[in-house]
């Protein structure tokens, strides 16, 4: 019993890193996007490592409206 416990522990495991391995890449992208819609570097997503306040800061540049027209990253997706 206390074999298939560990076993499915070890499988959930696994599980779980592929899991955040397969959905790191598009979240990064998807965000630099976003911050390339507002006028801003991807880099400003490094404010996550920042502790506390870090998060806070990338979430107000993510949720504000994008730039009109052109910017310096390319026109506007249609």
């Amino acid at each position: 019993m206390i074999v298939v416990t560990a076993a499915a522990r070890i499988l959930g495991e696994v599980v779980n890193a592929v899991a955040v391995l397969a959905l790191i890449l598009p979240s990064i992208s998807v965000g630099a996007r976003r911050l390339h819609d507002t006028g801003r570097s991807g880099f400003w997503l490094l404010l996550y490592f920042v502790p506390l306040v870090g998060w806070i800061i990338v979430l107000i540049f993510l949720i504000q409206p994008g730039v009109a027209g052109p910017n310096d990253y390319g026109p506007p997706d249609a």
